[in-house]
């Protein structure tokens, strides 16, 4: 049987894990949906009840019945590297591969509709709260006077970007920002706010979930930092730490909630040792802590994917 990885020629994560699956034994088909058509090419077939699905890069075919897991990593946009792009074609490729690949009794990492929900930052803030999280009080708003009243209520607030998108071009990260104590709230008016009650952090949590199996590290917060991703204490690195019996089982219920079978976690860790749920990226990094760290996240998809672990996540529709 064998796995399917759809991401970009430079995805040097992928590499590592596609390195793990050869050392296994275990079939590799790696390409990306930029290609199609031109250096991929597919076919499905539907006759009388039988289906029947191909698919070739660099001149190697696949039966897509002979696919166990496939790993949606960092996919390139269908139809992209086609010498003619266009909406269009976006659309059909993409409707093309990933319809006849959900009609494969294959299992994934992650299902295209799970990781589509999963990315909704509103849905994840719900989930969490249901799996039993500690999630800082948080308003998402268009009112200037809901606004005003959830800062009182809240003195120290940061504001995020809902979706993470920056508006400019090329894309940038938004990093998340205190709110001035004096400030003025009717530009929430212009779009979607979010606004979010602010954790003074001892340290960031990283907790990285595959199937059933969970790498967590720490990384000490420099004073009044405010985003993980900067300002961190030079001489700061990620360490492994054991996740409380608590927050292991929330993970599990909101893996299992959402039907992802990958998810990096992200936490805020207070003074008190409480760790405060802030998202949970479906297709997060893992290198980096895994390099740190040691942590063999690497190993683990590797087994997922080869059907060495088993999963809580279903085959097919989450």
């Amino acid at each position: 049987m064998t796995v399917l990885i759809l991401t970009s020629p430079e995805d040097v994560t992928a590499d590592l894990v596609v390195a793990a699956l050869h050392d296994r034994g275990t079939p590799v088909v790696r390409l990306d949906p930029a290609d199609l058509p031109g250096e991929v090419s597919m076919s499905a077939e539907y006759v009388r009840g039988d289906v029947r699905g191909y698919l070739s890069v660099q001149e190697r075919m696949v039966s897509m019945d002979s696919v166990r897991s496939i790993w949606i990593r960092r996919p390139g946009t269908p139809g992209a590297g086609a010498a003619e792009q266009s909406e269009w074609l976006t659309a059909e490729a993409g409707a093309a591969l990933y319809g006849a690949l959900r009609c494969v009794r294959a299992r994934w990492m992650n299902h295209p509709a799970a990781a589509a929900q999963a990315r909704y930052k509103p849905w994840q803030l719900f989930t969490a709260h249901h799996s039993g999280f500690a999630v800082p009080a948080t308003l998402i708003t268009t009112f200037p006077q809901a606004a005003r009243e959830f800062a009182e209520q809240h003195p120290q607030l940061v504001v995020k970007s809902v979706s993470g998108t920056h508006p400019g071009d090329p894309p940038m990260a938004l990093p998340t920002t205190l709110v001035a104590p004096d400030a003025d709230f009717s530009a929430v008016a212009a779009g979607p706010t979010l606004l979010q009650q602010y954790i003074p952090k001892a340290a960031d949590i990283r907790l990285t979930c595959v199937g059933t199996g969970l790498f967590a590290a720490r990384k000490k917060s420099g004073p009044d930092q405010v985003d993980g991703r900067f300002g961190s204490p030079e001489d700061a690195d990620w360490e492994p730490v054991e996740p409380p019996v608590r927050i292991a089982r929330s993970v599990r219920e909101y893996m299992a909630a959402a039907g992802l079978a990958y998810g990096a976690f992200d936490f805020a860790e207070d003074t008190d040792g409480t760790w405060w749920f802030l998202e949970c990226n479906q297709g997060g990094q893992f290198g980096f802590v895994e390099l740190a760290t040691g942590q063999p996240i690497t190993a683990a998809i590797a087994d997922w994917l080869a059907g060495c672990q088993d999963s809580r996540t279903p085959h097919g529709e989450p």
